[in-house]
């Protein structure tokens, strides 16, 4: 059964939003391993902070039907269907990895590039899983965070996500 990593982020009434939405990941997925919150500037616009955090968890669903889900959990967060990629957002829910899966299908691509580009999600995703193989490159995302330039990590730990 593979492992599924979901990279969280909001920053129009987060504090209302990444609860709401772990609560609803739970129901789906059962048991969730859940990163620190990391409060981020947001890149590519101007706008209010985000907070963003990985949550991992186990399913025998194909990564296509998960993607599904939480495109509608996004949805049912008050996300617009027609959103722009740097934009403010209720919720941004992206599957990242799923097992070791390399897919390229349509909109669905994993492992998705942003865990080597952005430190609002390579930090959290070192955070719960350092050990663990980035299925392209082969090293561990403990590494690849050691290694990131973290003049270009404009965040802060912020705690534990409490849902």
């Amino acid at each position: 059964m593979p492992t599924g990593y979901i990279s969280i982020g909001s920053n129009i009434d987060k504090e209302v939003h990444i609860p709401s939405s772990l609560r609803a990941l739970q129901a789906q997925f059962g048991d969730l391993t859940v990163s620190s919150i990391y409060e981020s500037e947001p890149v590519g616009f101007s706008g209010d902070s985000f907070y963003n955090l990985v949550a991992s968890f186990d399913s025998d669903l194909p990564a296509k039907a998960v993607a599904k889900l939480l495109r509608q959990i996004e949805l049912d967060h008050g996300r617009s269907r027609d959103s722009q990629k740097f934009s403010a957002r209720t919720l941004d829910l992206d599957l990242i990895l799923y097992g070791s899966d390399i897919i390229s299908d349509g909109r669905l691509r994993i492992p998705r590039d942003e865990i080597e580009r952005y430190a609002f999600v390579l930090e959290p995703l070192a955070e719960i899983a350092p050990n663990e193989t980035h299925p392209v490159c082969g090293r561990r995302f403990g590494e690849l965070w050691d290694a990131f330039d973290k003049t270009l990590a404009r965040q802060t730990k912020l705690g534990p996500a409490e849902y």
